[in-house]
């Protein structure tokens, strides 16, 4: 008798669907349905094969089936009783032989009804997985022991997305297996390999299992076009090991020194999805229970359509989720910039694991003079079109502060880019300049939380911001305000999924960063900042179960500045005299910082682009020097023309100058500013960084 579980769990299912005869694999042809598949096997099996004696299932649905095998049993069992009452003999004795045949049908539907409910819990069980290895997993726990004492599971090599059509041959690998017990209880007796007296292959004496626990089949097998395993999967109906054509599969997907047991005793299920058939499943049962009957073909069919369809769905999930991985990770900064007089961290986490893109982003730009711009964000939602929405508004923002627009003026233009792109798309923002020179901070805000200072003392405040409106309500204006940024401190901008949940509302939320970073910074003590990713990650661990109902953006500044000493500045006006004053200025500065030693390369490039810029020019020149990590040099004039570099012929006199600069110096750039432009370069300074 087959064994199967008697647990009630869960509602009888419907009799799944295998697929039918197609061109590759099972490509575009409509499936054949399971209990059809069963019917036209048992009727090529005749009735000499082991277990035709059943029933032989109809084209209708197992859970009729069962039922009309549950009311033939009531009646035979109500007639037994009657013979019983009338003959006064006990059921089983040699006067009451009725009762002996009233069983039969009772037990047949005894036995169909557990295989049902073996069919719902199997299939609950696989439908339980999400992605490719649970359900696999799913299928080998739901079945062994209980169906059969090991599995084998192949799969399509790479295995196809969706309409997909593979290119080059087809390979299944074997993706797991599973048995019921060690080798040693299979191997007890004999010599592995024996074989019978009609010399088929005595599967009793081989073990099922290899040394390391796994069945010793070949991992890869490349389905020859026309051959037996071919054949068998473009059927798309399970068939038993001993059928002709599965003996003439198994060795080419097992492997030639692989055993096939003789009998019904195995069972090769192709596994068809929505499109072609991404691989097949092989039952094996031990001599020690009873052999598969015609009915186990259809529970095989329903468990390699229900796993089948699974793999399908968890590959396009994983297609899926590796898009929005990707469309994340290019929306958001690879890694922040290292801006002279700032150092910066940041972290991001999504809504949830299924849902990776959302509409939160963070960004730093570098700006020309040594600045910085500091921007967080947030579009409503967190979907696909969300992570749109945001990386075009992340584009815009990049390049308005490329034009060195006032923070006020940046928003006001994102207002106007959001109202292009939709009437609902609208998003929260927050956009800061940190002047590293003046210590200074400008902030402009769109509708976002306020940002938190987190002084070198330890004492943490929340910047009184203009709130505004948020960005895509049009027709508003937005305020910004400029504040101290002392050396020393930290500013935190974040999204509100970090400050906002079902649990708290966003300025109770607000509070509570401000008293964790107070808290943090005790923990370091007044002179010491907390290290800047141990604040990001210490920020993170605020949150607690129930907390996460949106995606989080963070993004920390850590103002170290730079020292007043460390700059030099001069106003030149668009005369001849502008280019050898430069020089003597430059000399100056290199004397008072003990950096002669670059004093010929450095006069040399001061001349040449100030001489362009006096060109220019009609309103005084601006000349910088800040000295950091390297020599930085900036000129800025009142022209918004940018020099470009260009090859001079051997005749022209001009034309020069940036080809040296580009030769000579660490970096070099331009940008254009809304009164003009900055050229700048940089120079190593000697000994490296240390040299200070």
């Amino acid at each position: 008798m087959t064994e199967y579980p008697t647990s009630q769990e869960g509602s009888q299912p419907t009799a799944g669907a295998s697929g039918g005869r197609t061109d590759e694999l099972g490509h575009g042809k409509a499936p054949v349905p399971a209990a059809e598949a069963v019917r036209t096997h048992a009727q090529i099996q005749g009735p000499d094969q082991p277990g035709s004696g059943l029933p032989r299932p109809r084209a209708s649905s197992a859970a009729d089936s069962a039922s009309r095998d549950a009311e033939a049993a009531r009646g035979a069992a109500a007639a037994a009783r009657q013979d019983v009452g009338a003959s006064g003999a006990a059921p089983g004795t040699a006067s009451g032989s009725a009762p002996a045949q009233g069983n039969a049908p009772e037990a047949v539907a005894r036995r169909e009804g557990d295989r049902l409910r073996f069919v719902g819990a199997a299939t609950r069980r696989i439908a339980r997985g999400i992605d490719l290895d649970e359900i696999v997993l799913g299928l080998c726990r739901a079945t062994v022991p209980t169906f059969s004492d090991a599995i084998l599971v192949y799969l399509r090599d790479p295995l196809p997305v969706g309409d997909e059509r593979p290119v080059g041959p087809v390979v299944l690998r074997l993706r797991r297996t599973d048995r019921l017990r060690p080798i040693d209880e299979f191997t007890s007796s004999g010599a592995a390999g024996a074989t019978t007296a009609d010399g088929e292959l005595d599967f009793s004496q081989l073990a099922l299992v290899g040394p390391q626990g796994d069945l010793p089949a070949a991992e890869l097998c490349e389905i020859r076009p026309g051959g037996a395993l071919a054949e068998v999967l473009r059927g798309v109906r399970p068939v038993f090991g001993s059928s002709a054509a599965a003996r003439a599969a198994l060795p080419e997907l097992l492997g030639a020194d692989h055993p096939v047991p003789r009998g019904q005793r195995a069972i090769l299920a192709p596994l068809r999805g929505r499109r072609r058939v991404i691989g097949a499943a092989v039952f094996l049962r031990t001599p020690e229970r009873p052999a598969f009957e015609t009915n186990d073909l259809l529970v095989a069919a329903q468990l390699a359509t229900h796993t089948a369809l699974g793999i399908d769905k968890a590959v396009l999930y994983g297609r899926e989720a590796y898009i929005a991985d990707e469309l994340q990770r290019t929306m958001l900064p690879d890694s922040l910039p290292q801006p002279t007089g700032v150092r910066l961290a940041s972290r991001y986490l999504p809504a949830a694991e299924t849902a990776r893109v959302g509409g939160d982003w963070y960004d730093a730009i570098p700006l020309p003079g040594s600045r910085v711009a500091l921007v967080v964000g947030d579009v409503m939602g967190h979907s696909m079109t969300s992570a749109a929405i945001m990386g075009q508004l992340r584009t815009t923002a990049q390049t308005l502060a490329q034009l060195d627009l006032p923070p006020a003026e940046v928003l006001h233009h994102l207002d106007e880019q959001a109202q292009r792109l939709g009437s609902d798309r609208m998003a929260t923002c927050l956009y800061a300049v940190y002047d590293p020179v003046s210590h200074r901070i400008t902030i402009a805000n769109a509708g976002h939380p306020p940002p938190v200072l987190l002084h070198l003392g330890g004492r943490a405040e929340v910047l009184r911001v203009p709130p505004g409106a948020p960005i895509g309500v049009g027709g508003v204006d937005f305020e910004a305000v400029e504040l101290d940024a002392p050396a020393g401190a930290t500013l935190v901008l974040y999204t509100d999924g970090l400050v906002e949940s079902r649990l708290r509302d966003v300025w109770t939320g607000i509070e509570q960063l401000r008293e964790r970073l107070a808290t943090t910074a005790q923990l370091t003590g007044l002179d010491h900042p907390p290290p800047l990713e141990a604040l990001c990650d210490d920020i993170l661990d605020m949150l607690g179960p129930g907390d996460r109902d949106d995606d989080i953006a963070l993004l920390a500044a850590r103002f170290d500045g730079i020292a007043p000493s460390d700059v030099a500045y001069w106003f030149l006006d668009p005369e001849e005299t502008a280019p050898g004053r430069a020089r003597r200025f430059a000399r100056r500065a290199l004397a008072r910082w003990g950096l002669e030693e670059l004093q010929d390369s450095l006069e040399l490039l001061v001349s040449e682009v100030v001489t362009n810029a006096v060109r220019y020019a009609e309103r005084p020149v601006t000349l910088r020097l800040l000295r950091t990590d390297v020599l930085r040099c900036e000129v800025g004039d009142d022209s918004p023309q940018l020099p470009r570099q260009r090859r001079a012929r051997d005749t022209d006199e001009g034309g020069r100058g940036l080809f040296l600069v580009n030769r000579m110096a660490r970096r070099w750039g331009a940008t254009r500013l809304s009164s003009g432009k900055v050229v700048w370069f940089e120079l190593a300074l000697p000994g490296g960084p240390d040299r200070r």
